[in-house]
C-alpha cells in the first residue's frame, strides 16, 4: 500500500494559525501535522511517497483531513478511481486519480473522520491525539509537591514546579517552566520553551513554541501561536452567557462553529496588555497587540 499526503486547497481559511505557515507545520501534540500523519500511515503499513511518484494504486489524502487509518486501508483495497466518503457525505480521500472529481466509484466509512477547514478544528485534532497518548513519558523534572492526574509527556529540560495540578492528558515540550501553582486540564499541548506561570489556568488548549502565559491568566479552549506573550491577568474567555454555539467571521460571513466552548485563536508574535479580556471565539492576527485593560470584542486581523 502506498499513500501521498497532499496540501489542502484552502489553507487561508485557517488564519491566523496558517498566516506565514503551512498546515503541514501546525503542531499537534508537539509534532508537525504532516509528520504525525505520515507516521500513522507508516504504522498501518503504507509507504508514504511524493506526488511525483503516484501510481494508480496510490491513496491520496489531503493534509487537512483526519481519518482513522483503517478506513484508508479499506480504500487501498478498492479499484482505482474510487473516492472515500465519511458518513456526512464529505470526501475524505481517493485512489488512483489526480482529483476526486475524476472518481467513478465511491465507498462510505463510518470511521471517525473530519476536516480541518477552520482554525478551531485544529483543537479537535489536537484533543484526539492527546487523548490517545499511550502512557507517561517524563524526561524533565516533576516536583513532589505537584499533582498529576492523567498522562503526561514532558520534554527534556522542562520543570513542573510546586503547586502545579495537571488533570487530563497533557503534552509539554522541552525547556518549559510550569508553575508554581498553575492548573492545566483537558487535552492540552504546550510547545518548547514555554512559560505557564503562577496562578495560570490552561484548559483544553494548544500553545506553540516560545510562548509565555506567566501570570494570573485563564486560557480556555484556545489555539495560541509561537512567540506570544499573554500579559498578566489576560482572560481568554470561552463560554457565552446564553450557552449557544460560538460563531466566527470567516471571509466576511459568520459561521456556526458547532462549539459551545471556544476561546481565542491567536497568531504568532501577539502581545496582550495586562488585564486584557478577549471575547469567546475571537481571532487575533500575527504581531497584533492590545493595551492594558483592553476588551477585545471583535476579531483583530
Amino acid at each position: 500500500m502506498e499513500a501521498v499526503i497532499q496540501t489542502p486547497h484552502h489553507e487561508s481559511l485557517c488564519t491566523p494559525i496558517t498566516s506565514g505557515h503551512h498546515v503541514a507545520d501546525v503542531l499537534i501534540a508537539n509534532i508537525p501535522l504532516k509528520q504525525l500523519i505520515a507516521t500513522e500511515l507508516r504504522r498501518a503499513g503504507f509507504q508514504v511517497i511524493e506526488l511525483t511518484q503516484v501510481t494508480p494504486s496510490t491513496v491520496h489524502l489531503p493534509l487537512d483531513h483526519w481519518v482513522e487509518v483503517g478506513a484508508l486501508c479499506l480504500l487501498a483495497r478498492e479499484e482505482p478511481a474510487t473516492c472515500l466518503y465519511d458518513a456526512s457525505g464529505d470526501i475524505v480521500a481517493w485512489k488512483g486519480v489526480d482529483e476526486p472529481s475524476q472518481c467513478l466509484r465511491k465507498v462510505v466509512t463510518e470511521a471517525d473522520c473530519f476536516r480541518m477547514r477552520y482554525p478551531w478544528e485544529i483543537l479537535q485534532v489536537n484533543s484526539a491525539v492527546i487523548d490517545a497518548l499511550p502512557g507517561n513519558d517524563i524526561k524533565g523534572s516533576v516536583s513532589p509537591l505537584s499533582e498529576i492526574d492523567g498522562i503526561l509527556h514532558l520534554g527534556e529540560g522542562s520543570r513542573i514546579l510546586p503547586g502545579v495540578v495537571i488533570e487530563g492528558n497533557v503534552s509539554i515540550g522541552n525547556n518549559c517552566r510550569i508553575g508554581p501553582n498553575a492548573y492545566i486540564r483537558g487535552n492540552t499541548s504546550i510547545g518548547n520553551d514555554c512559560i505557564i506561570g503562577n496562578a495560570v489556568e490552561v484548559k483544553n488548549s494548544l500553545i506553540a513554541h516560545h510562548t509565555s502565559v506567566a501570570h494570573l491568566s485563564y486560557v480556555g479552549d484556545s489555539v495560541i501561536g509561537s512567540h506570544v506573550n499573554i500579559g498578566a491577568g489576560t482572560i481568554l474567555s470561552n463560554y457565552r452567557h446564553d450557552g449557544k454555539n460560538h460563531r466566527s467571521m470567516i471571509q466576511g460571513k459568520l459561521l456556526d462553529t458547532g462549539l459551545a466552548k471556544l476561546g481565542a485563536i491567536i497568531g504568532d508574535g501577539v502581545r496582550t496588555g495586562a488585564n486584557t479580556v478577549i471575547y469567546p471565539g475571537r481571532k487575533i492576527g500575527n504581531a497584533r497587540t492590545t493595551l492594558p485593560g483592553a476588551i477585545v470584542k471583535n476579531d483583530m486581523m
